[in-house]
């Protein structure tokens, strides 16, 4: 009769040794190439290789921002020099304008005493006995004074066409009856008629022609005046707000801003016209009575324009 341990012991035996004998078995199928310390370190190998990916992936990132840095840090330097050479050009151009129109101011001015003195001399010869040939030798001297006037202002008007619109170049009261960076040819007719009397029919009807012409070339010319400031009031409207964004609307408003030179030009042309008509129509004793009272004119001008600037300001109540 055995024992509950002899009975027992079997399987007590069994129980150890089916898991040696279980992995005994994976040991032989996989010939030891899988154990617990070969898997750790294919596990660590892995990792480092993962590691060193990143650490290339990272550096590469580094190296592209700082690459993008430099060139940024580039790029604003080149847009910082662009702008002081801009800034430059400018500074050079307006320089250069003012000195343009110094000049033009100091011929004007030279200009007006010449004119000064020419009326003082047509004014002395009138009153004195003189042949037509002399007298008409001054007319002719008096014309070309005016037509000197004209090509200064064509020359001034190349640097900027404004200054002469806005008449900052001549006294406040004339500039009050400017018109166009000047006279109104009409206005001259006007001025001298009074003076040339008598005149025949014939020249009377000639001198109505002429200024009939010349008021319609005058509303000509103001209503492409009127024109050009509604077309370069809608361009002004689209304007991008940003200055020195150049597009195609700024260069269309540019380009109606250039334009304006050409009407100083027209002006000044019929001005030039209307002088020589008028010198054409009337004797030549007419003629120089004519200039006369135009020179005149504008010297009066002149004078109430001083005085107006000398008045001492009203008393605010």
């Amino acid at each position: 009769m055995t024992t509950p341990t002899t009975q027992f012991a079997p399987s007590s035996r069994m129980s150890l040794y089916e898991p040696l004998h279980q992995i005994s078995m994976w040991e032989d199928a996989f010939d030891g190439d899988i154990s617990p310390r070969t898997g750790v370190c294919l596990i660590n190998d892995s990792d480092e290789k993962l590691d060193d990916k990143n650490q290339r992936r990272l550096a590469q990132n580094r190296e592209a921002a700082r690459k993008s840095r430099l060139r940024k840090k580039a790029y604003v330097q080149q847009l910082e020099s662009s702008r002081l050479k801009l800034a430059q050009l400018e500074l050079e151009i307006e320089r250069a304008r003012q000195q343009g129109l110094g000049a033009f101011e100091m011929e004007y001015g030279h200009w007006i005493e010449e004119q000064e003195r020419k009326i003082s001399e047509l004014k002395n010869v009138l009153q004195s006995p003189i042949g037509d040939v002399e007298l008409r030798m001054m007319v002719e001297n008096m014309l070309n004074h005016y037509c000197n006037l004209f090509r200064m202002k064509k020359d001034a008007a190349r640097i900027d066409a404004f200054y002469l619109v806005s008449g900052m170049w001549r006294s406040s009261v004339e500039r009050f009856f400017l018109w166009i960076g000047g006279f109104r040819p009409s206005e001259l007719i006007n001025v001298v008629m009074p003076q040339l009397e008598p005149l025949t029919d014939q020249q009377i009807a000639n001198v109505g022609k002429l200024k009939h012409c010349c008021i319609q070339a005058e509303d000509a010319l103001s209503q492409g005046m009127d024109k050009l400031q509604q077309t370069l009031a809608q361009s002004i409207t689209f304007l991008a707000p940003a200055p020195g964004n150049y597009c195609s609307q700024t260069a269309s408003a540019l380009e109606n801003l250039e334009s304006l030179e050409s009407f100083v030009h027209q002006a000044d042309h019929l001005r030039e016209q209307t002088l020589q008509q008028m010198s054409r129509i009337l004797t030549t004793r007419q003629a120089a009575k004519g200039l006369l009272a135009f020179g005149e004119y504008f010297q009066r001008l002149r004078a109430l324009s001083s005085l107006w600037s000398a008045r001492s300001p009203r008393e605010t109540v």
